[in-house]
């Protein structure tokens, strides 16, 4: 291996967080985008990234990034939810096409859109694939695109894992851009789910550590290899808000409900709006995920205490006041006061 991986989508969520672990493990990274110049400087935070001008809508871009590198992380996702059916799957065929031309192994962050109420409450790595939705639909076809892909001498690694939560300041997630205000203090928490129903949450750090550790047992892996991220479970679902009042040591504050009315009046003209209706039926019956063959196959899950995930991702949105952020970070994650 040359241990060198090229990441799709360095600048969002968990294609930020595998390039600072790959980084912090001795790995060199490469990472494509449409203004490298300004990525470089937009993101220094990341680390010493190797910034290529190249388009993910563009299979030839994204062909020559790969050459001379052992692993490719497509973590490249519509924003806002948008436009999937457009660029979801020609995305995906860049990559494809990239990690044929250089032989490397090619690792898809999966989600659980994929299943249906069929399939729940607990999901393993053979549960039935049966979505209901569109983007659901998209899933699966793009991960039936993948195994297709394996048959003509592609290797493929996908990890699956729940809703995103972590430090670095994305708002592509649930917890950052719908349970609290990044860069606003801590006044309340907002719950979208059905209180009761069990919820599956990804502590990013955690998540791209276990890329790592999968990608370094490559020698192991099947040519299609798929793991479940367990992750943190929260049943009842709310307890992820209790937990959220509690890192920031206040647990008096309110936990509110998400304005769900708000959504369903405002989507006929809110392209976003409307997806997230369409994937509401995640938040009302319980979904975990059972992660017994990653744990099987590495021996323990990476896990970061909850209080120090939540902690350190409240630091990093800025929703701790400066002092408080000071006391109580024992990781040291960059923060910004909230305002």
């Amino acid at each position: 291996m040359t241990r060198t991986a090229l990441i799709i989508g360095a600048t969002g969520g968990i294609g930020g967080e595998t390039a600072r672990v790959f980084l912090a493990n001795g790995w060199k990274v490469r990472a494509v985008n449409r203004h490298p110049a300004k990525a470089a400087q937009d993101f220094a935070s990341l680390g010493p990234i190797e910034w290529v001008k190249g388009d993910a809508m563009k299979t030839e871009d994204i062909v020559a990034a790969a050459n001379g590198v052992s692993i490719i992380i497509h973590a490249a996702n519509p924003p806002g939810y948008k436009n999937w059916q457009g660029t979801a799957l020609p995305m995906l065929e860049s990559s494809i096409a990239a990690a044929q031309a250089s032989g490397a192994r090619l690792v898809f962050p999966g989600t659980v859109y994929n299943f249906g109420p069929d399939a729940f409450p607990l999901l393993s790595e053979t549960s039935p694939q049966h979505p209901r939705t569109r983007k659901g639909a998209i899933r699966v076809a793009m991960e039936a695109r993948l195994h297709q892909a394996t048959l003509q001498g592609a290797r493929v690694l996908i990890v699956r894992a729940g809703d995103f939560f972590g430090p670095h300041g994305t708002m592509n997630n649930w917890f950052a851009a719908g349970m609290v205000k990044p860069g606003k203090p801590l006044k309340s928490v907002t719950y979208p789910g059905d209180k009761k129903a069990g919820h599956n949450w990804a502590y990013l750090p955690d998540l791209a550590e276990t890329i790592m550790q999968l990608v370094a047992r490559e020698n192991e892996l099947a040519d299609f290899e798929v793991f479940h991220f367990g992750g943190h479970w929260f049943e009842p679902g709310v307890d992820m808000a209790r937990a959220t009042r509690d890192a920031a040591c206040k647990p008096a504050i309110s936990i509110k409900s998400f304005p769900w009315f708000a959504i369903y009046l405002l989507a006929p003209v809110m392209e976003t709006f409307r997806e997230m209706i369409e994937m509401r039926y995640l938040w009302k019956k319980p979904v975990r995920l059972d992660n017994s063959k990653l744990v099987a196959f590495l021996g323990a899950e990476p896990h970061t205490p909850i209080d120090i995930a939540l902690l350190q991702t409240l630091i990093g949105l800025g929703c701790l006041d400066h002092k408080t952020a000071d006391l109580r970070n024992p990781l040291n994650i960059p923060h910004r006061s909230a305002s």
